[in-house]
């Protein structure tokens, strides 16, 4: 199992990284909740998230990719980005209500 530990730490690296782009990602979404709340505009906007998913797989068939797990994978992260930009709204809208 040794021989493997480098590998394991490249790995580690290269999750951390990923997981820090997700907080990026999801500090957006934060700033778009408000924006959404404020406008008007509802969480859930199906040609984005058309758009997004199919951007992702693109992409992902561009580095060699597997383009159908993309898929899945975007599905999940996009679902629960929309629940997220919800419940962040649902705040907002309970504190504009509560005023």
């Amino acid at each position: 199992m040794e021989v493997l530990k480098p590998y394991r730490v490249r790995i580690n690296v290269i999750d951390e990284q990923i997981l820090q782009l997700l907080r990026r990602r999801y500090d957006v979404i934060e700033d778009v909740a408000k924006i959404k709340a404020r406008e008007n505009i509802p969480a859930t906007i199906p040609e984005r998230v058309d758009e997004v998913r199919e951007n992702a797989a693109r992409l992902a068939a561009e580095k060699g990719l597997d383009e159908d797990f993309i898929r899945k994978l975007y599905a999940q992260l996009i679902k629960h980005s929309c629940e997220t930009e919800e419940s962040i709204m649902r705040r907002i809208n309970f504190r504009k209500a509560a005023k």
